[in-house]
């Protein structure tokens, strides 16, 4: 299934590209007319600014007309009509399982790339880590700091709910089939705000380590007192994610439904995001863009 998933975006991402690069998008939009939009938290800047720009909108205006739910309602949104279009990431066995008994076929395609990261707090001396090592810390495998070059103490390995776009990030590209080991409610927050939050206390300046995506985690909610590890020794950075250098390089996507009408709204707007004034609005907004 996970294949199946990925062979149809790289499909329509390369169609959509080829076919929108040039930017000469037929993107008139108003209130009345524009999609009806929904999204994970990270990308709430990203859809803020698109409005901004194809509504003529002051930020303070964008940001009242915008309005995301999380990652999966905005699925379960799109999936029951009350939306067109999401920016959010790629959808979990749950989100497929609800569009399938809905009778919902959902298109998924890139719009700008991402990346998932791990972190710590900067009190911790261990810089790096390996893919294995990751695998066998939320196994449980691995239990002390002091097995990866750190203190001799208990590595507090943090996670978040299922369903939220970070924790399919983290089986879908990290566990990769392993069975991640069952983790209480304290140590899943339900926000990505959350988890940064208790990383960064001082009481688990030297034990814990979570994940989060790197956007929200740089630009959205930086904290002075976290760090990005690095993976197989790659830093993850602007440079890294757009050269797909870094291990853990992903994307957030547009999904629709695959029988949208070819010149709805949504497309049209997905057109303009894929063309080459929407991806330099990405990268304005601090994302990093396709090309």
């Amino acid at each position: 299934m996970k294949k199946h998933i990925c062979l149809v975006i790289l499909i329509i991402s390369a169609l959509t590209l080829t076919s929108c690069a040039s930017g000469n998008i037929n993107a008139s939009f108003n209130k009345k007319n524009y999609p009806r939009v929904d999204g994970s938290t990270a990308t709430i800047p990203l859809s803020e600014n698109i409005a901004g720009k194809l509504l003529s909108m002051t930020p303070e205006e964008s940001k009242q007309f915008i309005k995301h739910n999380t990652t999966h309602n905005a699925y379960v949104n799109l999936i029951e009509g009350k939306a067109d279009i999401i920016f959010v990431t790629e959808p979990s066995i749950e989100e497929l399982d609800l569009a399938k008994k809905a009778g919902i076929e959902l298109e998924v395609v890139p719009v700008v790339k991402e990346a998932f990261v791990f972190l710590v707090n900067k009190e911790n001396p261990v810089d790096t880590i390996s893919v294995k090592q990751l695998q066998d810390i939320y196994q449980g495998k691995i239990k002390s700091w002091r097995e990866l070059g750190g203190p001799d103490k208990e590595i507090i390995p943090y996670q978040r709910p299922d369903n939220s776009g970070s924790q399919t990030n983290m089986l879908n590209m990290v566990m990769k089939g392993l069975n991640i080991m069952d983790a209480p409610k304290e140590l899943k927050p339900a926000e990505m705000s959350g988890l940064i939050e208790v990383i960064a206390a001082y009481d688990n300046s030297d034990k814990a380590i979570g994940y989060s995506v790197y956007y929200f985690a740089n630009s959205m909610y930086n904290k002075e007192t976290i760090k990005f590890v690095k993976v197989d020794g790659i830093e993850p950075n602007n440079e890294t994610i757009k050269s797909g250098e870094y291990p853990f390089t992903s994307a957030y996507y547009a999904v629709l439904k695959k029988t949208e009408i070819e010149d709805s709204s949504a497309r049209r707007l997905l057109a303009w995001v894929l063309s080459d004034d929407g991806q330099k609005l990405a990268e304005q907004s601090g994302y990093v863009p396709l090309r």
